[in-house]
């Protein structure tokens, strides 16, 4: 006998069917939301790097070619007129040409990056540009801190005087030059450390592309 008994058929309401069509779209669609706004926040630090660091250099630059001063000095009990310039230091002379080329790239990779922002398209194009990027970054922060080492030895010596001698402090008679001297060699300092930072945040989207 041949049994009447119909198959029970599985019907499937297209609220649910659309639901899971659209679960992985939906999944899809926020991961790339996601990565989006990593990409943006990436982005806009570098660009912030990039301001920070060439407002430090521009200051280290400013106040060093403002460090200039006359006075008198006490050597054997002669009162001596000197004048300082940063000029007169080689040493001091490399602090303002490697801020000056620092501040150049600094802007240089500001306009770029904030070009890049308002298309909305990424600050940092390929590997080939990253790479290019972080040497340039390496080599600009190694100059920086050999120039402030130099500058700050300088001036340690213009503080401490040389013993032995009838040398005296200058910074005593000095003491607005060896100011501007100290506070642009403090920027310089930050310069290179924001370098760095840069050079890290390269070799992140490196390592992450």
């Amino acid at each position: 006998m041949v049994s009447n008994q119909k198959t029970p058929e599985v019907k499937v309401s297209s609220v649910e069917s659309g639901r899971m069509m659209s679960g992985p779209l939906v999944e899809t669609r926020s991961s790339q939301r996601k990565g989006s706004v990593v990409l943006w926040r990436s982005d806009l630090g570098h660009l912030v790097l990039r301001l920070l660091c060439m407002l430090t250099s521009v200051a280290a630059l400013s106040f060093m070619v403002t460090a200039k001063e006359a006075s008198t000095v006490s050597i054997y009990g002669f009162q001596l007129p000197i004048y300082s310039k940063w000029s007169f230091s080689h040493s001091f002379e490399y602090v303002v040409v490697i801020s000056a080329a620092v501040a150049a790239h600094s802007l240089l990779q500001l306009l770029i990056s904030a070009s890049s922002l308002l298309r909305k398209s990424p600050v940092i194009l390929s590997r080939n540009h990253a790479w290019l990027i972080f040497a340039a970054d390496q080599a600009f922060a190694y100059a920086i801190v050999s120039a402030a080492s130099a500058a700050t030895g300088v001036t340690n010596l213009n503080r401490t005087g040389i013993r032995h001698t009838a040398l005296p402090n200058f910074c005593k008679p000095l003491h607005s030059f060896c100011d501007h001297v100290a506070i642009s060699i403090a920027f310089t300092f930050f310069s290179c450390i924001l370098l760095a930072a840069s050079a890290v945040q390269d070799v992140i989207w490196l390592s992450n592309n």
